[in-house]
């Protein structure tokens, strides 16, 4: 029993770091625009994959068994995760930068 507790705990921390990586608590929502951008937020969470690995069962998250196959292994990431205590809506979305019409996804995170 203590083991399976010390395992839940070690789950709920990698979670932690990644709602901590985008800051849940102060910002719910960003672009898919945005995140492809910054490539600090991908490389934190993509050092967490040696974490995850050792805690998660990865057969349903490709991303952390094969990253290389999946174009966004940072977001598969996200969604999976976080899902035990974020709601992660996705939704069409347009925005003009530097007068270049952008397509892209907003994703709105609300707390469970």
């Amino acid at each position: 029993k203590k083991s399976n507790l010390k395992h839940m705990k070690d789950k709920d921390e990698i979670i932690d770091k990644i709602i901590s990586i985008l800051d849940l608590e102060n910002k719910n929502t960003y672009t898919l625009y945005e995140l492809d951008k910054n490539e600090e937020i991908q490389k934190q969470i993509m050092d967490l994959i040696p974490e995850i690995r050792k805690w998660f069962s990865f057969n349903g998250i490709k991303a952390v068994g094969d990253p290389s196959k999946i174009k966004r292994p940072w977001l598969s990431i996200i969604k999976h995760l976080i899902k035990s205590k974020y709601n992660m809506e996705s939704k069409d979305f347009q925005l003009t930068e530097n007068g270049q019409h952008i397509r892209t996804h907003i994703y709105n995170f609300t707390q469970l």
